[in-house]
């Protein structure tokens, strides 16, 4: 599977960052590169095609992009690396070599705040819901992100971004189970572990979508996943 995350090495996530940000994202004045995230509130689930909108919009100074949010004070007020630009909304902006370090927090942070959280380097958004069954759950990719709890519809988007720049993503409860995934010169090899039975089985499934099944089933508490396809053991 290439380098894939593992439970015993504790989750390695070094990435080949080429191609993240692009040039047109995140270059700033003295012409090095920065990972910038922006958070405020929706009072429902958003897609990440609206995000970007948003986004832009919010970037242009439109008024009425995004509605006022106590949230938006408070988040700002805890993360240091974030700057409060409206009432609607806030950015964080720190360089490339400490996104991995400052996103988490601030994932968790947004959420806590009541806010999404929108990525626009890698194209995602984070929504307060629907959830998984276990807020332990931790979302890890190949190009460093980690999630602790991730909404249903990142799980399902950040899967979509799986590449040789992003050549893993796993949905781990430590000390129990995790199912991981990565891309195949023809489809996708599919893995699952449960940690308590030392058991790991692998499966080679055609297309994203059965992915992304797999995916939200594991997330929800399903297991019919491991019904539906032939696994072998290793």
């Amino acid at each position: 599977m290439g380098k894939a995350w593992t439970e015993s090495r504790g989750g390695d996530t070094r990435r080949d960052r080429r191609g993240r940000p692009g040039p047109e994202d995140g270059l700033r004045d003295d012409g090095g590169v920065s990972f910038e995230l922006a958070v405020w509130h929706e009072p429902k689930p958003i897609t990440k095609e609206y995000a970007e909108n948003v986004y832009q919009a919010l970037r242009r100074g439109e008024p009425g992009a995004a509605t006022a949010h106590p949230g938006v004070a408070t988040f700002a007020g805890l993360l240091p690396e974030a700057e409060q630009l409206s009432p609607a909304h806030a950015l964080v902006t720190v360089d490339l070599e400490r996104a991995d370090e400052v996103s988490g927090e601030a994932f968790a942070l947004a959420a806590e705040c009541e806010l999404v959280c929108y990525d626009p380097q890698r194209g995602l958004v984070h929504n307060l819901g629907p959830l998984g069954v276990n807020p332990a759950m931790e979302m890890r990719t190949g190009d460093g992100m980690i999630v602790v709890n991730p909404d249903l519809q990142l799980i399902s988007d950040a899967l979509a971004t799986l590449s040789p720049q992003n050549p893993f993503m796993a949905l781990v409860v430590f000390g129990e189970h995790f199912i991981q995934s990565s891309p195949e010169i023809s489809g996708y090899e599919l893995e699952y572990r449960d940690s308590t039975k030392d058991l790991m089985f692998r499966t080679h499934v055609p297309d994203l979508e059965a992915v992304q099944d797999a995916f939200t089933e594991y997330a929800t508490g399903d297991r019919a996943f491991l019904d539906r396809h032939e696994w072998r053991r290793v």
